[in-house]
């Protein structure tokens, strides 16, 4: 898990793969807000660890699709929907 310093909106972790594209939006969106959170390149792990990972996305998100963010082992967003990424997180478009 790599740390991305910011303002503590709760726990919140983004699976994602390096290639994928609206996973980089979805990091992209939470940096710009100025959230801190951690993730993971899911594509980039090995052996046990990337085992370990995949069991933790399946058990948010069974079809293990990405990005998948965890907010608080409570709210999960699937896919890059940024409003309910701002909403989950509290940074409205007028922050």
């Amino acid at each position: 898990m790599q740390r991305v310093p910011g303002v503590d909106r709760g726990r919140v972790v983004l699976y994602a793969l390096s290639t994928c594209g609206w996973c980089a939006r979805t990091k992209e969106l939470l940096t710009d807000l100025g959230v801190g959170f951690s993730y993971v390149y899911v594509d980039l792990l090995a052996g046990e660890e990337r085992d370990r990972v995949v069991r933790e996305v399946e058990r948010w998100n069974p079809r293990v699709s990405f990005p998948t963010v965890v907010i608080d082992e409570a709210k999960v967003i699937v896919g890059f929907r940024e409003e309910e990424i701002r909403e989950a997180v509290g940074a409205r478009h007028s922050e």
